[in-house]
């Protein structure tokens, strides 16, 4: 969310500093500064007159988020200055800058209609605190007051966990992927690791680093530049928070803590994937519960779905999650697996994603050995059935979904072995005919049942097959 902001200061040095400070705020839109209340009351009235009387709607969205009133402003004294803003705009989130911070003038300030104050000399941690916490305020009271209606209050990043049914399953691998693919799609991606104990996505994107999510554990105000510390700039575009080298650590990040670090990463991020591992901890179990999509990864194997299914009994028993609100993902899927998706659906009573991953860890094992998973083959299986279970999740548009997909011909199977199309009156093997019918169901067609609604970066939205198509007609070459 663009947080506009507009400073009233009257002293021109002090507008200065200001000004500064307000440019480096991230997705912040601050205006130039006006020079006394008169101008701020003129200012704000002009956004509402030229939005048109005849739409609230659209004069409470033309308002900024946030206004800065100075302790020197004038003529009006800047108490009553907040008061009269407060009562003809309501949906402005006021901060008064003043030197004097104690509890009588904090009092006042509150009484006055102010959101916040911030003290004297200015500094960037606080000035961006309450100017955030301004501007969610706002946004708020717009949705009340009919401004925009697909506005969210507080934190509006995606938040989408990856667990495993147990270890070795896939999880980190999906995990990688799914933010990898989202950031192709051009959207900010924060990927934390919360295996606290056993965490390998620095292993997986080739990251040395010096801070982990144990570094926010104690921190009781999560600012904007204490998060800058501690995520690691990848140079694929990531932002990674990562889990501790030294395992026994992770006991320092409880549920209150991982709470608090999710949310200022979603109120940074536009999705946050969360690699929760296999072991469920109380850090772990918080990141499910908020969860807008909790992804659960099995393999086709006795063994995992078992796992999968004590999963969701747990989550169940603790009330983190109910079942049907779970999404699993069949990872390492094989045409001759005696245990396919719909079985699993039916032992684990969860959502089934659409998407299913084959079984081809050659074409991953150079990677992996290499720690780059970012370096996989855009012509891979695993990548492209990655890719398009982003799309399915809603993470990633169209033109991300088909990126580095081959042609129909080009695409393996789930055995590995290539596929030839077979049309109606073409001889098998030919290569001949027009191909597949337009609406022929793929084996990661749209459908219902998606929490996000319809499949943006699905190829079959867009009018193309799927990655593979286990259900169409095939000839092995």
């Amino acid at each position: 969310m663009t947080i506009r902001i507009l400073p009233a200061v009257g002293d021109p040095d002090a507008a200065r500093t200001v000004s500064a400070l307000l440019s480096q705020l991230p997705d912040a839109e601050p205006a130039p500064a006006v020079a006394d209340s008169t101008a701020l009351v003129d200012a704000l009235a002009a956004a509402v007159q030229g939005a048109g009387a005849a739409a609230p709607a659209a004069a409470v969205e033309a308002l900024p988020e946030v206004v800065l009133v100075h302790e020197r402003i004038g003529p009006t004294p800047a108490l009553e200055l907040i008061r009269e803003v407060a009562l003809r705009f309501p949906a402005v989130g006021v901060v008064l800058i003043t030197a004097d911070a104690g509890p009588a003038l904090f009092s006042a300030a509150m009484d006055a209609g102010a959101r916040g104050i911030v003290g004297l000399p200015l500094g960037y941690d606080e000035l961006a605190a309450r100017v955030q916490a301004a501007a969610q305020w706002s946004a708020g009271v717009r949705v009340h007051l009919g401004g925009n209606p697909d506005a969210v209050p507080g934190p509006s990043g995606t938040l989408v966990t990856v667990t495993g049914a147990k270890g070795g399953v896939g999880t980190t691998v999906t995990a990688v992927h799914l933010a990898l693919a989202a950031r192709a799609a051009g959207r900010s991606v924060a990927l934390v690791d919360l295996d606290l104990q056993s965490g390998d996505v620095a292993s997986y994107l080739d990251v040395q680093f010096r801070r982990s999510v144990v570094d926010l554990a104690g921190i009781s105000d999560i600012s904007v530049r204490v998060l800058q510390d501690a995520v690691h700039d990848h140079h694929t575009g990531l932002g990674l928070l990562l889990a501790p080298e030294e395992g026994e650590r992770g006991e320092e990040v409880d549920d209150r803590a991982a709470r608090q670090i999710i949310g200022a990463l979603r109120s940074r991020y536009e999705v946050v994937l969360v690699d929760c591992g296999s072991q469920m901890q109380s850090a772990n179990a918080a990141a499910v519960e908020l969860a807008d999509v909790a992804l659960l990864v099995t393999t086709p194997d006795v063994v995992a779905v078992r796992a999968a299914k004590r999963q969701v009994r747990l989550w169940d028993r603790l009330q983190i999650r109910k079942a049907e609100e779970t999404t699993t993902v069949v990872n390492r899927l094989t045409r001759n697996t005696e245990i396919q998706p719909s079985l699993v659906a039916k032992a684990t009573g969860t959502q089934m994603a659409r998407t299913h991953v084959p079984a081809a860890f050659k074409e991953l094992q150079p990677c992996v050995d290499a720690g780059r998973m970012q370096d996989l083959d855009g012509r891979s299986t695993v990548k492209q059935a990655l890719w398009a279970l982003a799309g399915e999740l809603g993470l990633v548009d169209a033109p991300a979904a088909r990126q580095g997909r081959g042609s129909h011909r080009a695409r393996p199977s789930l055995t590995g072995r290539k596929r030839k199309a077979i049309t109606p009156g073409a001889a098998p093997g030919s290569g001949t005919g027009p191909g597949p019918a337009p609406g022929a169901v793929s084996g990661s067609g749209a459908g219902a049942g998606s929490r996000f609604g319809a499949r943006r970066g699905s190829a079959a939205a867009a009018g193309g097959p799927g990655p593979f198509d286990p259900a169409g007609p095939y000839e092995e070459g």
